[in-house]
């Protein structure tokens, strides 16, 4: 089997500008419309590894992917940070006061709510992807019609930008995971970087019991995220990165952590890329 990696959205989407720049530009990609889909796919081997979004410097955690990694025991085995560039696109020779209406995702239309407020008359429509509703606006040459996507999408289109950068916070970026179903070995990477996942007991100083542990073992923790345990009202699992200098601490930190808390996993050991 060749190494497809899944991506969210299609071809011009911002995952799969991760996977060209992560993997290749030669990189085949299977495209999937939700990340429940991108998951499905993994798991059922129709692709090696996948991409995924998990959080973004603006709108923060994409919390349901945490939960998607977790349910299924997948493994993180890379990073990649990309700007976000997000810009309005439509069909060659409008303006933009001929836009009626612009469809994208959620959070691409978010990060650029302030940019639409100039532009009124404008109404926005949440859709699945950036570059899906590029593509639809091509294959039915919907004119009046725009979407917020990436350069590569108007590109691959064939779109004519009509604004660029339109997000509101120029530093705007997203982090993304590289999932795969199983452990990757380092090859001579220095692993530097690990995802982890615990539960902890409703106990005062339980939380600040594990981040001693953190610091002691020299460990520098750059995310921590609570997630409500759906099946016990008030108790919550913490999802926690953490990057390190020397790997056998972070191995004398695990040890104590498995005592100390319930059910830690290791969600991945990899490179940081920040």
């Amino acid at each position: 089997m060749e190494k497809i990696i899944g991506i969210q959205g299609v071809q011009g989407s911002f995952h799969h500008l991760v996977a060209q720049e992560y993997f290749g530009t030669n990189v085949e990609v299977l495209e999937c419309m939700s990340f429940h889909e991108l998951v499905n796919s993994l798991v059922a081997g129709e692709s090696r590894e996948i991409v995924m979004a998990i959080e973004n410097s603006i709108v923060g955690s994409i919390l349901p992917n945490y939960a998607l990694i977790d349910e299924h025991d997948l493994k993180v085995v890379g990073e990649h940070y990309i700007p976000i560039n997000m810009n309005l696109m439509a069909l060659p020779g409008q303006d933009i006061s001929e836009i009626k209406k612009v469809y994208s995702h959620p959070m691409a239309l978010l990060q650029c709510k302030e940019f639409f407020k100039k532009h009124p008359h404008i109404k926005l429509i949440e859709d699945t992807d950036t570059a899906e509703v590029a593509r639809r606006i091509s294959e039915k040459q919907s004119k009046g019609i725009g979407a917020v996507a990436s350069t590569m999408a108007a590109e691959i289109f064939g779109l004519e930008i009509l604004a660029e950068g339109i997000h509101t916070k120029k530093s705007n970026a997203t982090r993304f995971l590289i999932v795969s179903t199983t452990k990757k070995e380092p090859n001579g990477i220095k692993i530097d970087k690990a995802s982890l996942k615990f539960e902890l007991e409703s106990r005062r100083g339980s939380l600040v019991s594990v981040l001693n542990i953190i610091r002691d073992y020299n460990l520098d923790m750059t995310k921590i995220q609570s997630m409500p345990i759906i099946e016990t009202p008030w108790k919550y699992s913490f999802f926690v990165d953490v990057i390190f200098e020397d790997y056998s601490e972070f191995q004398k930190a695990m040890e104590i952590m498995e005592v100390m808390t319930e059910h830690l996993k290791i969600l991945g050991t990899y490179k940081n890329n920040l």
